[in-house]
């Protein structure tokens, strides 16, 4: 689940697989070619790019380096907490190694940190000030990395994390790195691999067809897609799909979740070789999961967290009425994480690449093709990759990412996945990208 606003921190997006910091503008856009202007010798694009080892440390001020529209779409904070955890990560920025202009106003700049060297996508505003409008931390690379040394920035990190990185033939997972990974995790979003695979499934079985149209009956928070749209709005089950995976709609998810049966994706779930199905059961709804979190359904909490899952199941379908988006309480979604040991959604890494497996294995080009909508890592770290399919999972506390990936030099089949949960505070995105990112490159080997 993701979250839709301040109040909703805890169920933030899933769209971890980068860390865009582009305003309004959408990323093509943004980043493409138009026709050369002339050119001055330097440029607003050039004089911002220079300033970004100083900004990045705190010699520039915020409100002067970026344009309202950037202001409004990632304020002061946030952004000084993605630049702490860079340097964090990656050292002081030492210099801009180069830049590569597509105009005046936009590009590319290499920029050297003291251990990694960094690909940052930078646009700046038509006028006088020629202040930033888009900035994107494309591509990080760590000089003389290797899994061990991953593995060590993932374990010292707050709360618990775990990670596989596998070669998959068949039904053979062939670890090249793990930690953990026999252990489950809250995933949030990641769930939604299973909605996927047992729609694939239901349609390979004549159940229901790819252009099969649908209403939008259920409508939830943080649905990127479908935010503001009428309920019962038509629309064919392959762009629900596509919306859940790509951008992690939770309404197009729950609607799914509806149309398929909450029962057969269990049993998906089970047929996948999740290794504590119970732990799933009865299978949320994002709008359930939101409701039972909050306080004003704190009585319903405690006896769904008491019960058995026959139990559970009993509670959620008597107050199906009840544990709608116009009851969930957003005002309780602040500060620490909530609940995320017995209200998520779990799976160990073993357990997302045997459902990798189990989707792989369906055969259907359409539920492949929304995994690679959205490749979770941008097109530096995705060149080496024949396909790449990723899905993405974050509320406050917890993180999750996952890629199924072929190698372009042998057409060998790989899974990536790491999870991260920290119950007493927030899990930084911009790290978790950073440390998948590395271990996908690792792979790419």
């Amino acid at each position: 689940m993701e979250g839709k606003n301040d109040a909703m921190t805890g169920f933030r997006t899933a769209l971890i697989a980068l860390l865009l910091l582009t305003a309004a503008l959408p990323a093509p856009a943004l980043f493409a070619q138009s026709p050369a202007p002339t050119v001055p010798a330097t440029t607003g694009f050039e004089r911002r790019a220079a300033e970004l080892p100083d900004l990045l440390e705190g010699r520039i001020a915020f409100a002067d380096y970026f344009a309202p529209v950037f202001q409004q779409a990632v304020p002061e904070a946030q952004f000084k907490a993605i630049a702490a955890n860079l340097v964090a990560q990656y050292g002081r920025p030492v210099a801009v190694v180069s830049t590569d202009a597509a105009d005046a106003r936009r590009g590319t700049v290499t920029l050297r940190f003291e251990k990694a060297v960094g690909t940052v996508a930078l646009s700046v505003e038509a006028g006088p000030d020629r202040r930033v409008d888009g900035l994107r931390f494309q591509h990080f690379e760590v000089a003389n990395d290797s899994f061990d040394r991953v593995a060590a920035e993932l374990a010292a990190l707050p709360g618990k994390t775990g990670f596989l990185v596998a070669e998959i033939d068949g039904n053979r997972i062939a670890p090249l790195a793990s930690a953990h990974a026999d252990t489950p995790f809250a995933v949030g979003s990641t769930f939604k691999l299973y909605v996927l695979d047992e729609l694939a499934a239901q349609i390979a079985a004549g159940k229901h067809r790819w252009d099969e149209v649908a209403p939008l009956s259920h409508l939830s928070f943080s649905s990127a897609a479908t935010a503001g749209w009428p309920k019962n709005t038509p629309v064919t089950l392959q762009t629900l799909a596509n919306w859940m995976i790509s951008v992690s709609d939770n309404g197009a998810a729950d609607t799914l979740i509806h149309l398929l049966g909450r029962e057969a994706v269990e049993a998906r779930m089970r047929a996948a070789g999740n290794s504590d199905p119970s732990r799933n059961i009865p299978f949320l709804t994002t709008v359930e999961a939101f409701a039972l979190k909050g306080n004003n359904f704190a009585a319903e909490r405690a006896a769904f967290l008491a019960g058995d899952d026959e139990a559970q199941r009993a509670l959620i379908d008597a107050n199906k009425g009840r544990l709608i988006l116009e009851n969930v309480d957003g005002g309780s979604f602040g500060g620490k994480p909530r609940f995320i040991d017995s209200l998520e959604w779990f799976a160990s890494p073993q357990d997302v690449a045997r459902g990798l497996i189990d989707l792989k294995a369906r055969g259907s080009e359409e539920a492949m093709a929304a995994m690679a909508i959205n490749s979770g890592v941008g097109p530096i770290a995705a060149a080496d990759w024949r396909y790449l399919g990723y899905k993405g999972g974050s509320e406050l506390g917890v993180l999750s990412m996952s890629l199924l990936g072929q190698r372009k030099s042998d057409g060998k089949w790989f899974v990536v996945t790491a999870s991260w949960n920290n119950p007493d505070g927030d899990a930084a995105a911009e790290t978790i990208n950073g440390l998948v990112t590395r271990l996908l490159a690792l792979a790419a080997k």
